[in-house]
């Protein structure tokens, strides 16, 4: 581990979560933190305790919100609850992803507005901490009430039921419980419903797409830089006078960025000689797309960031110590996920629109009718095919894009008899664009590709910025210009797209570090 995060239900950040997932971090409780959730539980138990009626404490749930539950049986009601809502279905979930929804819930809960017992903080705590990680189907969160299922599948794994990874194989939740040296959770009143009621996986999800994004879309500037250099393309669209007559921030930002990029380009300076009188719009328009799609993460990440220290589930607990009664107990509805199934449905859609622009560029650089040096860039055209598939396989992962910009949050169904009519699908959401960054740097590997083989026609050099990425590249390229496959290239360039390996080198090229988003 080479940090640690302290969970303060405060200061949590997507970094931070996307450490805790990849198990680059251990995660610890603030002290205060645990004081505010002892003040909450003690009104659940002050209500268990008295003849005070109170949803999810001492009642039923959903629709059965009205059925009363006697103080013998609260304790069976929360156990009841988990094993009736793990009803996950599909796949499960990359491991990365139960680990951010773990710290993702356990923020939430020492927020002290929960009410659970401070045992469920210490377990699952301890789950994060020995890396015991629950299996968990992906499908099943309608997102509202909450991550539902998924959450139940975890809370099952807390009291010692269903499977779990552990050191690398797949055991019984309650073996790895007794490996480590734990007891299993003993659920209490609320317990089991502060657990399984919040957006944990949805947010989750999106803290780790806003880590791969922020690098994602700064490669594809780099990227589409190349690509400039690689078509003797003008730099003149990016002067710093055009944007500042329509001056949209996202623009403003990816003009500058590009010009810094390309800040000392030989074939910049002397692109001069081009025949062109202007540029096809997939490289002269590049701030008036990606511009947007910058836009867009920065509301993700404005959004997750809110989303990450709140807290989601219900009911509520705000404690008063000096006047208690019933009006420390809110029902109220947090655990929808509406706000982030809309920014997630809208980053997809920009990364179709950032996708769509990359591969017409490809098309560009291969087509001797157009941009090409020669036809498909191959060494002996005829009798070599060159890149041209290349340019199949970018359209290909465009393709299923297509399918990613659909909104996912425009569906919703009402369940629980009713009670619970409109849901956000926050979940499938958040799921389809932790897929379409997949197929998104997918199609820019194959730009990159593209363009790492034309500047290699070029006698001039490109800039210090470029000029480091294809030394990265190079350590995955075939220097070979003759037919062959070049799938796993391509993948594996795809997979260094959401890495901050190569940036990171690039970078300390720099005079003045690339900006990661706006």
């Amino acid at each position: 581990m080479n940090r640690i995060v302290t969970l303060d239900g405060l200061t949590l950040t997507s970094r931070d979560v996307y450490d805790v997932a990849f198990g680059l971090a251990s995660v610890e409780i603030a002290q205060q933190s645990m004081m505010k959730v002892q003040l909450a539980r003690d009104v659940v138990d002050r209500i268990v305790g008295g003849n005070e009626t109170v949803y999810g404490i001492n009642t039923g749930f959903g629709s059965l919100v009205n059925t009363k539950v006697s103080q013998d049986d609260v304790e069976q009601l929360q156990i009841n609850l988990i094993r009736s809502h793990a009803t996950g279905l599909g796949p499960n979930l990359p491991t990365e992803i139960v680990r951010a929804m773990m710290c993702v819930r356990l923020n939430s809960l020492v927020k002290g507005h929960s009410g659970c017992h401070p045992d469920v903080v210490n377990q699952l705590l301890d789950f994060i901490n020995n890396s015991i990680h629950p299996l968990i189907p992906r499908i099943g969160s309608l997102g509202a009430s909450g991550d539902l299922a998924p959450l139940s599948h975890l809370a099952c794994a807390l009291v010692g039921e269903g499977d779990v990874e552990y050191n690398g194989e797949i055991l019984s939740a309650m073996d790895a419980i007794r490996q480590c040296d734990m007891a299993p959770l003993t659920l209490k009143a609320k317990d089991g419903l502060s657990l399984i009621n919040g957006t944990s996986l949805i947010t989750g999800m999106l803290a780790i797409s806003v880590e791969q994004l922020r690098l994602l879309t700064t490669y594809s500037d780099i990227v589409a830089a190349m690509s400039i250099d690689a078509t003797d393309s003008s730099l003149t669209p990016f002067d710093q006078r055009i944007h500042e007559i329509r001056p949209h921030p996202g623009q403003i930002f990816v003009a500058q960025r590009i010009c810094q990029i390309l800040i000392d380009s030989q074939i910049v300076s002397n692109s001069s000689n081009s025949k062109r009188v202007q540029d096809p719009y997939s490289f002269r328009c590049i701030p008036q797309v990606h511009g947007p799609v910058n836009e867009s993460l920065m509301k993700l990440i404005q959004t997750v960031d809110v989303e990450l220290n709140s807290s989601t589930d219900n009911p509520l607990i705000f404690p008063d110590v000096e006047r208690p009664g019933s009006h420390e107990v809110m029902s109220q509805g947090n655990f929808h996920g509406e706000v982030l199934a809309l920014v997630a449905d809208s980053m997809s859609l920009g990364l179709f629109e950032l996708s769509s622009i990359s591969e017409r560029r490809i098309d560009q650089m291969l087509d001797p009718s157009r941009l090409a040096i020669q036809p498909f860039l191959a060494s002996n055209p005829g009798l070599e095919s060159g890149l041209m598939i290349v340019q199949y396989s970018a359209a290909a992962a465009l393709g299923e894009l297509h399918g990613h910009a659909s909104p996912r949050t425009a569906f919703s169904t009402t369940t629980s008899a009713g009670q619970e009519d409109h849901v956000s699908m926050g979940a499938t959401a958040s799921w389809n664009l932790y897929e379409a960054i997949q197929r998104c740097s997918e199609v820019i590997a194959c730009e990159a590709f593209v363009a790492h083989r034309a500047l290699q026609a070029k006698e001039l050099q490109s800039s210090t910025c470029v000029t480091a990425f294809v030394r990265c590249m190079n350590s995955i390229v075939n220097p070979e210009i003759c037919d062959r496959s070049t799938s796993r290239e391509l993948i594996n360039i795809s997979r260094e797209l959401t890495s901050s390996k190569w940036l990171s080198v690039i970078q300390s090229t720099l005079a003045h570090p690339l900006k990661k988003s706006l």
